[in-house]
């Protein structure tokens, strides 16, 4: 009888651990579905759940490893369309280098805490802006991208999250949908190999962080090629808009869990704030269906007319 409370506190933690380990692997496999798809948007969707409960230190090593085998694979797949937009990237490259170095120092001289509320700050507007469709096309692209891919490194390699901002200032550059793939793997592969050798140089990779990345590999091998097929039945730029419209509930999520931690607002304050970005990112999908089917009417009516 004394054993029956330390049994079920066992049954619980493990109940616990395996609600964990099943959440994980759905976050891993819809963003393996996203990157299929869209190119991007595998640590988007993973790292918002994962930071729930995996340290930043532990989750950032484990995605890296993932994702330069990710990165290097969907690089081999756009591999035609790489000539056409490699000098164009470069000053993106040249930029992305000094930034790795400078991510890393912030993910292992800031404190959990404040790293994940940081990551989930930094990466809700940039989700809002992708859901809202803003374009705003940059004419001076070769000074732009040098700082633009510092920022892109700096944010890598502290958070394993480039998608958005990337997607955000190659959308505004007019690249064909094929192009701008080529050149998100690129960029991807780049940073992700640069911050591999980074995290080797500052004993990173521990066995927790092998661990988990060797736990993830299973959703990336199914959600890949699925993605891969959605992309051919799917619009492009919808399925986008919906999956940063669900990446910004799941940040908004993480962003009241982290403010409450730290007591910076009241648990009912921060909850508010989660609701209003819900709302707000249903208002621009509402929107943007909208015109997408009255555009749609009007191609159907101009023959008529």
């Amino acid at each position: 009888g004394a054993n029956v409370p330390y049994e079920m506190m066992v049954r619980y933690a493990s109940a616990w651990i395996d609600s964990v380990v099943c959440l994980k692997c759905l976050a891993a496999l819809g963003g393996a579905l996203v990157t299929g798809a869209l190119g991007y948007g595998f640590s988007s969707i993973t790292v918002p759940i994962g930071l729930l409960f995996i340290p930043s230190r532990t989750l950032a090593p484990a995605l890296v490893l993932v994702e330069l085998f990710t990165n290097l694979l969907g690089l081999f797949m756009q591999r035609r369309e790489v000539p056409a937009i490699a000098r164009r990237m470069v000053p993106l490259l040249v930029g992305l280098l000094p930034g790795v170095g400078v991510g890393a120092w912030v993910l292992t001289s800031t404190s959990s805490g404040l790293l994940k509320l940081g990551t989930y700050a930094v990466l809700l507007p940039l989700v809002i802006l992708q859901t809202a469709g803003r374009r705003w096309p940059i004419r001076r692209e070769k000074t732009a991208a040098v700082p633009t891919g510092a920022a892109i490194g700096a944010l890598y390699s502290a958070t394993t999250i480039s998608g958005p901002p990337l997607a955000l200032f190659l959308n505004n550059q007019g690249l064909a949908q094929s192009e701008f793939k080529a050149a998100v793997y690129l960029i991807r592969v780049a940073e992700s190999l640069a911050t591999t050798i980074v995290y080797v140089g500052l004993g990173l990779f521990a066995t927790p962080a092998l661990r988990l990345a060797g736990s993830l590999v299973p959703s990336l091998v199914i959600g890949l090629p699925i993605g891969i097929v959605l992309l051919r039945k799917l619009e492009p730029e919808a399925f986008r808009r919906i999956c940063m419209g669900v990446n910004a509930a799941f940040i908004s999520f993480g962003l009241a869990r982290s403010v409450i931690e730290a007591r910076w607002v009241t648990p009912s304050v921060a909850y508010v704030g989660m609701v209003v970005v819900g709302a707000g990112e249903a208002l621009l999908l509402v929107r943007y269906f909208a015109r997408r089917r009255d555009a749609l009417r009007g191609v159907v009516a101009a023959p008529r007319a």
